[in-house]
């Protein structure tokens, strides 16, 4: 357990490093961010579906894994009803330009943090299975996180935000891995009969994730190809990581 435990908190505090651009250049372009959020989401589909998906048909029943991914769907569409969306239509306040930036900024660090669970968890339940599938996990969460660091760190700047709170705030948002990975390991770790089950709902909430707001988030500034075409390297990217690891 404390290996994962570890390997989950390393991996969330790369979410600090990837507001590193933020401290040394206050304005980020919509097509770096959106590009950028593309590679993370072509990381996320395929780590659930070759690492998560894939294994959990492995090592239980088919009926298992399309369980876990239904109730992965469920649980986070009921828990995304009372928590916005990184692709919400945020109304016209009234407000000036900056409060406006400064409430969608904090809405952003809140939609991250929230669907970082599922990444922590897929790191618990990945240890559970195989230490070296946790360790893949935990190294292509890492890489996938630091984009979200960006997400959350580059509207708070423009905000007024001082550098060094933005990047606090990037590195708190991906506190809830480690906690998600924590009781990923108690939920799935006190029988091996469950463990199938787990596998799918973790890889089941990342594509929820993935499907619901990483993408609409990416396609909703005109740079639609760029995030494609990120997305598709990401996903080749997950590929070699597994290539490296022997997974």
């Amino acid at each position: 357990m404390r290996d994962a435990l570890l390997a989950s908190f390393i991996a969330s505090c790369f979410t600090g490093l990837g507001a590193i651009p933020i401290l040394l250049n206050d304005k980020v372009s919509h097509k770096l961010y959106d590009t950028l959020l593309g590679f993370s989401a072509g990381v996320m589909i395929a780590t659930a579906c070759f690492n998560l998906i894939e294994l959990s048909l492995k090592t239980g029943t088919l009926a298992q894994s399309v369980f876990g991914i239904a109730s992965a769907t469920v649980f986070l569409y009921l828990v995304e009803k009372s928590i916005p969306h990184l692709h919400s239509k945020y109304p016209h306040f009234k407000d000036n330009p900056m409060s406006i930036k400064l409430k969608n900024g904090i809405l952003m660090a809140v939609a991250i943090t929230v669907h970082n669970m599922p990444e922590g968890l897929s790191v618990g339940v990945g240890y559970l299975a195989s230490p070296k599938i946790g360790l893949m996990l935990a190294a292509a969460i890492a890489l996938q996180n630091m984009p979200e660091g960006l997400v959350v760190a580059a509207p708070l700047r423009q905000a007024g935000v001082s550098k060094a709170k933005c990047f606090l705030m990037a590195t708190l948002s991906g506190i809830t891995e480690p906690i998600a990975a924590f009781i990923g390991i108690i939920l799935f770790g006190l029988s091996k009969a469950v463990l199938p089950f787990g596998l799918a709902f973790a890889g089941g909430a990342m594509l929820y994730v993935t499907f619901d707001e990483i993408i609409p988030e990416c396609h909703s500034h005109g740079n639609e190809i760029a995030a494609t075409f990120a997305a598709i390297i990401g996903f080749i990217v997950l590929l070699l990581l597994n290539a490296v690891f022997g997974v």
